[in-house]
């Protein structure tokens, strides 16, 4: 039996469990008042996420305890953390039930994050649909100022911290960090080149990390337990749990929060199976920007950043979609590149022009108006556009025209003319 919900969503089986009572009758804010309280040193806790071989669950996997030590601690100035809980990955719907379900974990790994760095202030940016989620994650914000575990003086600690949740505009860009960043300082959120890096140069010129809202929701949870603890729960390089959101032609969508290295064969069990008794056709491991799997391969893959990578897509934000036998592959990418299209920020050339050559490709080819040499040509564009972008924008949205047309080029060429 696989080990489930013992991270995120470890009060979910409880009444009312967004509640500042219910998170702590399991545990919540003793991590917390015990840092301040031992006066923990910043670097054992930054050491703690390093051993436990915790990585950011937002989309890149980058290890969190050495993002957090990039920070300078000892630099002078303000510093920042931010909190990604802007969700607009097709396909991932974990992050919203966590701000639903389980805040208050939220708000302590905020906390938690900027003790360790220095920080005093934090922003949660919201993805803008998120009206429910927001109005739950402040409310606990209050509780938690109540208490006395935000704010100035915490607990008579001499630690100060401030925390604000911001409601964004629903731009699928604001999830790239530093146009995040742009749109909290009031600007259209547009990505930053690089460097400087935010832990140098971020919000408003100032020292900041970022993180999504998984990662920090996992750090109370893993100092509790243990950084060797957390490590055991997944594999090398990839410790603990993982919350995979499941949707499509399975019987029992929803999100499942499992160790990473699960074999995906067991989590589309947890899921119910394949819809209606079908046969599996492919599998978009990681949310729409990650490449697609064909069944014979995503059936022989375990759920972990390492092995995913191996098998030529990515874990990314752990959004799984599951495609049966019936669906057509070419209406799908043309769905995957109409939103990119529509969602490019336009401040790069190749993404620009790339991500709407590659829509009208695609809907000429599902009405019959392209010739063959069109699939390559669509390929060629992606080719072009990854790796040139300022951003990973354009890598997002090219690896998946890329990935379709290598597994299933017969289902294109059966909508193309065949001529030359």
């Amino acid at each position: 039996m696989i080990l489930q919900n013992q991270v995120c969503f470890r009060s979910i089986h409880l009444p009312e469990p967004w509640t500042l009572k219910t998170y702590q009758s399991v545990g919540g804010y003793k991590v917390w008042r015990k840092i301040l309280k031992d006066k923990t040193p910043p670097k054992q806790i930054i050491a703690d996420l390093k051993l436990a071989a915790l990585r950011g669950r937002g989309g890149a996997g980058f290890a969190t305890g050495l993002k957090w030590s990039f920070v300078n601690y000892d630099a002078p100035g303000q510093k920042y953390v931010l909190c990604n809980s802007d969700e607009g990955e097709p396909g991932t719907f974990k992050d919203r039930n966590i701000l639903l379900l389980n805040p208050h974990q939220v708000i302590e790994g905020i906390l938690i994050a900027g003790y360790a760095m220095g920080a005093t202030v934090g922003y949660n940016y919201v993805r803008g649909e998120f009206f429910e989620p927001l109005a739950r994650v402040e409310a606990a914000l209050n509780e938690a100022k109540n208490m006395g575990l935000i704010g100035k003086n915490i607990l008579g600690s001499g630690f100060d911290f401030e925390l604000y949740n911001v409601s964004g505009a629903g731009a699928y860009i604001c999830g790239e960090e530093t146009a995040l960043m742009d749109s909290l300082e009031g600007k259209k959120g547009m990505p930053r080149f690089k460097p400087p890096y935010p832990a140098a140069h971020g919000l408003y010129g100032c020292p900041t990390t970022i993180n999504n809202t998984e990662t920090f929701a996992t750090v109370p949870v893993l100092l509790e337990q243990g950084a060797q603890w957390h490590l055991e729960q997944g594999l090398p390089n990839n410790g603990g749990f993982k919350i995979f959101s499941v949707s499509g032609h399975v019987n029992k969508p929803g999100n499942y929060e499992i160790p990473l290295g699960t074999p995906f064969k067991d989590l589309l069990e947890l899921a119910g199976g394949v819809k209606d008794g079908k046969k599996l056709k492919a599998v978009i491991p990681g949310g729409s920007s990650a490449p697609v799997l064909p069944a014979d391969i995503i059936l022989q893959t375990n759920m972990d950043f390492d092995s995913l990578a191996n098998a030529g897509s990515m874990l990314g934000s752990g959004a799984v979609i599951v495609m049966d036998e019936s669906t057509c592959m070419v209406k799908v990418l043309a769905r995957i590149t109409d939103f990119y299209f529509e969602e490019s920020c336009g401040q790069c050339t190749p993404c620009r022009e790339g991500t709407g050559w590659m829509a009208r490709l695609m809907h000429n080819i599902l009405q019959g108006e392209a010739v063959v040499s069109d699939i390559d040509k669509l390929d060629a564009i992606a080719s072009n556009i990854i790796g040139r972008t300022i951003c990973a924008f354009g890598d997002a949205a090219a690896m998946p025209v890329q990935s379709f047309i290598k597994y299933f080029r017969e289902e294109f060429l059966a909508y193309v003319k065949k001529v030359a």
